[in-house]
């Protein structure tokens, strides 16, 4: 685990999106960012936009099978993931991808209001089976947790019942946290894979450790 910013901003998992193998960040981070990104994540990282914006993280979501942005990305965009992962520009009026898709190799958990044709098209590109649902009332499950393919960081509103769906169509075991100091919206504070994770500078010792515990980066 690492601390960093991107710029002056903590929240860092705005900008920013990863896999098992590599990352992807806004087009002008500053080369002390991406070496924090790839160190921590054991990756390689490149610079990009999505749909002209550096909001990487809110428009992107990847497993090891696919990636799935924003329908409003441009050609020569998509081209550059591809040189990686197959991609799905989302032709939705929720297409934060980010935000509106939780995602790892097993499963996904996708805003509740995804259409069926959308929600179809994840399945197939991810690879994994897609529900419906918010968590802990929020209906952006990419904004609120931050999953890998070992743990998930959760919301602390999460109910019950919405971690009981987790651990069901995710396969892994989730555990509630804060991050930058208490924020709730955990996604925007990290970015992780099994192997590490890139958290923002302004999280406690206490957050980081409940963080580790939950990705089970130990």
């Amino acid at each position: 685990m690492r601390l960093s910013r991107y710029g002056g901003s903590p929240n860092i998992g705005v900008f920013a999106a990863a896999n098992e193998s590599f990352a992807l960040a806004a087009a002008n981070s500053d080369d002390q960012f991406v070496r924090d990104l790839e160190e921590a994540l054991n990756v390689e990282c490149t610079r990009m936009t999505v749909a002209g914006s550096y909001l990487i993280g809110s428009l992107t979501v990847m497993n090891s099978n696919g990636a799935v942005v924003s329908g409003l990305a441009e050609e020569h965009e998509l081209k550059t993931i591809r040189r990686f992962l197959p991609v799905l520009a989302l032709d939705d009026r929720l297409n934060a991808a980010g935000n509106n898709i939780l995602a790892n190799d097993s499963g996904a958990i996708v805003n509740p209001n995804m259409s069926d044709p959308s929600l179809r098209s994840i399945e197939d590109i991810l690879g994994v089976e897609c529900v419906r649902s918010a968590i802990a009332g929020i209906e952006t499950p990419g904004a609120v947790c931050r999953v890998t393919n070992k743990g998930i960081a959760v919301h602390m509103g999460a109910s019950e019942e919405d971690m009981a769906l987790i651990a069901d169509v995710l396969k892994v075991e989730p555990h509630k946290t804060t991050l930058n100091h208490g924020s709730r919206l955990l996604a925007p504070c990290v970015i992780a894979n099994s192997k590490g994770a890139l958290i923002g500078d302004t999280s406690t010792p206490i957050e980081m450790g409940r963080l580790e515990e939950a990705l089970k980066l130990y």
